[in-house]
């Protein structure tokens, strides 16, 4: 069994926040596009024993991949067993994105608990900008836990280069070869206006088409991730190099087949919008929670809908930029 949106579009893939806490102060943090109450306290965060459940039920609809999220994941002192919990499920992938500064000690016990792949946040190479960025000098740790993700037999390990103008736009190709003196793959993401991005965005916003373009001349291979936003994936120099960009993007909308869990139970249709959520902690306190949470999640998938139109997506964007403007 799978769901279909109206918009004739599979539902695949649960993204779960599990914690909006963070040792990291981001310049461009989005948040999950979650941005009210980012400080949730951890009493309200989903148990493993809560999320084993959700995972029950989305998998009996056809949800078959899972990504885990944070905030910072790792900063849960039970994520190994959030991570048990949900592969007793047997998910088709299970996944998690996370800043990478606790995996080099958690990495093997990630990987034992049934984590199969991540993606590791590397907005820079140099010391200095990393600190700048992120607001915590952890580049040497954050390499370290590279290598054991690596070691451990995490696959693939990406690397999330979310490319800030002003900062780290002219470290391109020095992630492309440390991607494949690595055997990563280098995921260049554009900044999306939600969150801290939206008070930046006009400052720190660079457009990836030029840059994109350049990769795709020089490529030896293109091929296309279907279920992924039809996200191409670039072979250049020896390495793999993906971009995401969401902005303007009714490609990036019409090829989306997930949906968003917070960390305090909520359902979240889209990235991009805050005014549809769906609470799931009642039906997780129901005496059938297994089939309490499916007709939530089935409701939740009536209501998706691209955010991005190819009559409405500029408009859209302008209306954000202006909102902040008048902030």
């Amino acid at each position: 069994m799978v769901l279909f949106d109206r918009y004739g579009r599979p539902l695949l893939h649960l993204r779960i926040s599990v914690t909006n806490r963070c040792n990291y102060a981001c310049i461009y943090c989005h948040r999950e596009g979650s941005w009210n109450d980012f400080k949730l306290n951890i009493r309200r965060e989903l148990t493993p024993e809560e999320l084993h459940v959700i995972a029950m039920a989305s998998t009996e609809l056809g949800i078959r991949k899972f990504k885990l999220t944070g905030g910072e994941p790792l900063i849960r002192e039970d994520i190994v067993e959030v991570v048990s919990a949900i592969n007793e499920v047997k998910p088709l992938d299970l996944a998690m994105t996370t800043n990478g500064y606790y995996l080099k000690e958690l990495a093997y016990k990630l990987k034992d608990a049934g984590l199969r792949r991540i993606n590791i946040s590397l907005p820079s190479l140099r010391r200095s900008v990393y600190r700048e960025i992120t607001g915590v000098d952890g580049l040497s740790r954050v390499l370290e836990g590279i290598k054991a993700a690596i070691d451990a037999g995490l696959s693939p390990v990406k690397l999330n280069y979310l490319v800030l103008k002003g900062y780290n736009e002219g470290e391109f190709w020095d992630l492309v070869n440390f991607a494949r003196e690595t055997g990563t793959i280098l995921q260049v993401i554009e900044l999306q206006p939600e969150g801290l991005g939206l008070q930046l965005f006009n400052t720190l916003h660079s457009d990836l088409a030029n840059l994109e373009k350049k990769v795709k001349e020089k490529a030896s291979k293109v091929t296309y991730r279907k279920h992924m936003h039809n996200r191409p994936q670039y072979y250049v120099d020896g390495a793999i190099v993906e971009f995401v960009r969401p902005i303007c993007n009714p490609e990036f909308c019409m090829h989306c087949t997930r949906l968003r869990l917070t960390a305090d139970g909520k359902l979240k249709t889209c990235l991009f919008r805050n005014d549809i959520y769906i609470d799931l902690k009642p039906a997780l306190k129901s005496t059938s929670p297994v089939e309490e949470v499916k007709k939530l999640i089935i409701k939740a998938n009536d209501l998706r809908e691209p955010y991005f139109k190819p009559t409405d997506s500029h408009l859209k964007l302008k209306m954000k930029l202006n909102e902040l403007a008048r902030e």
